[in-house]
């Protein structure tokens, strides 16, 4: 059986001085960057009322705000992703 070649780019190691470097004279950091592993900062705005509710919760659970942010939108994308799979 032959072995799947993988599509997944390699990234080239460098030091973070030199990606710092780059990045900063505004040269191409991409090559090493691995965007599927990458986090990328998002900012929300919410009402007072959600931001309270929130806040509530996230101290039920005893977790921060922030993790219950990503758990309920990660939970709430893995239902979209089941319900895709199923109109296939």
């Amino acid at each position: 059986m032959k072995k799947k070649q993988s599509t997944k780019k390699e990234i080239k190691p460098i030091t973070a001085e030199e990606f710092d470097r780059k990045f900063e004279a505004g040269e191409s950091i991409m090559e090493h960057v691995d965007l599927d592993t990458a986090v990328f900062r998002v900012n929300v705005d919410f009402p007072a009322w959600t931001v309270s509710e929130l806040d509530r919760e996230s101290t039920r659970l005893g977790v921060s705000r922030q993790s219950l942010i990503k758990i309920w939108i990660t939970e709430r994308l893995d239902q979209i992703a089941q319900l895709r799979k199923k109109a296939i």
